[in-house]
């Protein structure tokens, strides 16, 4: 069980992702081999480091550096696909690996404990750093997720990954794809799910292997990369006396050219078997490489490890964070544009006709904390959480909303494609309206999903004000259900929800991806002022009003049981565990 007292709740950091530029291929770095005679079971995959040395920053103000040390995964003649799952969360994580057997994919079952969450794999990478001395002065293992930031090897390879570009940290996910692609290299730097290292200035050689267990699993030799690393020291003062605040993200001279400038993959709309472009989508955009970001508002999936030194994107998200759901990133690898609605609004009779839908499914509440009222009325306690809302599929959920001149809301319609993407009806549903609140500054869909605080007997105590959401797809929850997009549109805020000005705005939720909302503001999360101790649930409702056609309306609901406690002024919140989730 988790207890939490009473404090603040914080946004999560997003860390960003951006592909790596192309490696030169030399003869020490890859060799790229022929195909085999015959049908390989899966991909041959090696260590490899892009460089012999690199400069890592400490920061006076934050000591510890992070260990990005341009080692990379590579996967040649087949790629590393790796499916994640679990049947429920009464059931453990389980992983299989697709391999190939005369020509047709077969999933493998990997041993039990390989995985334990959606992070990654744990300990995979074990490194070892030496001083000048050759004395030992570090040795760790850090988890791998293979969609981190990646790149080709080899200019004949894919243009583009068909896998995501994170692995997910919601607590409440179902399923996910992880791969490297066949040509390409994943960055085996474990970023924000690990702790910065305490390394002097000064020299060192860092030598990074492979752990055994993975060796054997997947046939990747003993071949240690080594690093020559040298640490200095700066602080944030003098960056900001030496280059001005604009200018300190590019200053750290050892990553400089991880931003827009380096366009990142273009998303990949075909995936093989059951991942066809889905209807409201064309070819994917050339997207930028992304800055760091609060995903206020919504979030929080953490990215795959960020380019930037963790504690400089830390600082500087920091200064960047603001109140509401402001634009923002989801998996932090890139600022995807929203997609455009039709021209004009929709013509002819409305119809529901017989085609696949949207199932949207609700998560139990998580994220959950009693606030001290630092930004909520004094003297008031309110019980904050975060919430998603996902969709199933096997269709896209697209709502189009379009303005009358002059008038202040958009009439909402939802559409529906048939099996080829053409469109073939469209419902009226409900409205759109401005939210002019500092933070917001978007469109809002009324009336997607609702939340409430129920008695220990599942009647309403407490109803959250919040029903009107800006859809963005914040969180990859079940990659592995038929038609999952692994890059999902509208995923960016300050792009998905239009503008004041707007005309006509696209809303879409994809198959396979959620959007969270964090209910810490007045009005959205609860007021427990009043409320008695004692046993709750809060309950995460979709489509409240059912004016969303969907596959199913009966899994709408989620609810996840809290017990509060304390005084007025100090209430405190306990979480028990959700089956195996004994995440707060």
């Amino acid at each position: 069980m988790t207890r939490t007292r009473t404090i603040r709740p914080r946004r999560p950091l997003l860390a960003g992702t951006t592909a790596v530029a192309a490696m030169a291929v030399t003869a020490g770095l890859v060799a790229a081999t022929a195909e085999p005679a015959k049908a390989a079971t899966g991909p041959k995959l090696s260590l490899i480091a892009a460089t012999k040395s690199i400069t890592l920053t400490s920061w006076k103000e934050e000591p510890g550096v992070y260990l990005d040390l341009g080692t990379y995964l590579t996967a040649e003649g087949r790629p590393l696909e790796l499916k994640v799952t679990r049947k429920s969360y009464k059931d453990p994580v389980t992983i299989t690996q697709t391999v190939y057997e005369g020509g047709k994919a077969k999933a493998k079952v990997l041993p039990k404990g390989t995985v334990k969450d959606f992070s990654g794999l744990r300990d995979f990478a074990e490194i070892t750093v030496t001083d000048k001395a050759g004395k030992k002065v570090l040795s760790r293992s850090e988890d791998f997720c293979p969609n981190n930031a990646s790149g080709r090897v080899r200019p004949d390879a894919p243009a583009t990954s068909k896998y995501p570009e994170s692995c997910p940290t919601n607590p409440f996910t179902l399923g996910s794809v992880w791969g490297v692609e066949k040509g390409w290299a994943a960055n085996t730097y474990a970023g924000s799910y690990t702790d910065p290292a305490m390394l002097a200035a000064g020299t060192y050689t860092a030598k990074v292997r492979v752990a055994k267990k993975y060796r054997d699993l997947f046939g990747i030799d003993d071949k240690p990369a080594t690093v020559k690393v040298t640490v200095r020291e700066r602080s944030y003062e003098d960056e900001q006396s030496a280059t001005g605040p604009a200018s300190r993200s590019s200053a750290s001279g050892e990553h400089a050219g991880h931003g827009a400038a380096h366009p990142a993959p273009t998303a990949h709309t075909g995936h093989g078997p059951g991942h066809a472009p889905t209807p409201a989508q064309a070819a994917a955009p050339v997207t930028s490489g992304a800055g760091p970001s609060y995903n206020v508002g919504h979030g929080p999936l953490k990215a795959a490890p960020p380019a930037l030194p963790w504690a400089l994107k830390k600082q500087q998200a920091a200064r960047s964070m603001r109140v509401g759901d402001t634009g923002g990133q989801t998996d932090g690898s890139r600022k995807a544009p929203a997609l455009q609605p039709l021209s004009k609004r929709p013509a002819g009779k409305p119809s529901v006709p017989d085609v696949p839908k949207p199932d949207l499914r609700s998560l139990p509440a998580y994220g959950i904390v009693v606030s001290d009222g630092e930004k909520d009325i004094p003297g008031k306690d309110h019980l904050a959480f975060s919430a998603n809302v996902w969709n199933a599929g096997p269709a896209q959920l697209v709502v189009d909303g379009f303005r009358s001149p002059g008038k202040a809301k958009m009439d909402a319609y939802q559409y529906f494609y048939d099996a080829k993407g053409k469109q073939v009806g469209y419902t009226p549903t409900g409205t759109m309206e401005w939210d002019p609140r500092p933070g917001h500054m978007h469109w809002h869909f009324t009336d997607f999903a609702s939340y409430r605080l129920l008695k220990a007997d599942k009647k309403e105590a407490v109803r959250s004000g919040k029903e009107a959401f800006c859809l963005a797809n914040t969180d990859a929850i079940d990659y592995t259900v038929k038609n999952a997009n692994w890059h999902p549109f509208n995923t960016d805020l300050a792009t998905a929800c239009g503008e004041e000005n707007s005309i006509s705005v696209r809303e879409v939720l994809d198959v396979g991806s959620g959007d969270t909302y964090s209910q810490d503001l007045p009005g959205q999360s609860f007021d427990i002022t009043e409320v008695p101790n004692g046993t709750y649930y809060i309950q995460v409702l979709a489509n409240p009003e059912k004016r969303l056609k969907e596959t199913d309306v009966d899994n709408n609901s989620a609810l996840r049981k809290i017990v509060l406690g304390g005084k007025p002024g100090k209430r405190t919140v306990t979480v028990p565990a959700h089956d195996l989730v004994n995440k707060n």
